[in-house]
């Protein structure tokens, strides 16, 4: 349905008392409709597994090792995002290595169930930022080759 606010607010985007409304024809247009709640799927359930399982990791990776990220993740917004776009967080470059990772490896890494003492006790290109770039989990930056502390 068609929707008309009052004092001079001509659309809203989100969701509200029960209700969704999207704006449209470069806000001037809102469109609102009842909220309701998706469906769970299978999919929805196994990402959030992944998701619980490398926030788990990533609690336990060292100190040393989360700060490489955080640089790396400076040094990679200054050269490699355009500057009206957002940079990735250290954390969100830690789940894309990861990702990339396992899709590179399918019969060998699980994402659901690896654990850190899986990572560290094997040759993981994870396990270093610097190795994570050689094996182009990463984007390459200047001096990566200085971030070579282990998870």
């Amino acid at each position: 349905m068609k929707v008309t606010f009052n004092y001079g607010i001509k659309t809203y985007s989100g969701t509200l008392d029960e209700m969704t409304y999207g704006a449209f024809r470069n806000g001037n247009l809102c469109i609102g409709r009842r909220y309701v709640f998706p469906t769970l799927t299978d999919q929805n359930t196994e990402m959030g597994t992944i998701g619980k399982n490398l926030a788990g990791i990533f609690s336990k990776a060292t100190e040393d090792y989360k700060e490489d990220l955080r640089v790396y993740a400076m040094r990679n917004a200054k050269q490699n995002v355009k500057k009206n776009k957002l940079a990735p967080s250290a954390y969100a470059l830690f789940i894309k290595m990861m990702f990339a990772w396992a899709k590179e490896n399918p019969s060998t890494v699980d994402l659901k169930t690896i654990d850190i003492e899986d990572i560290r006790s094997t040759t993981a290109p994870v396990k270093r930022i610097a190795d994570a770039i050689d094996n182009l989990y990463l984007k390459k930056v200047r001096d990566y080759d200085e971030l070579i502390n282990e998870m």
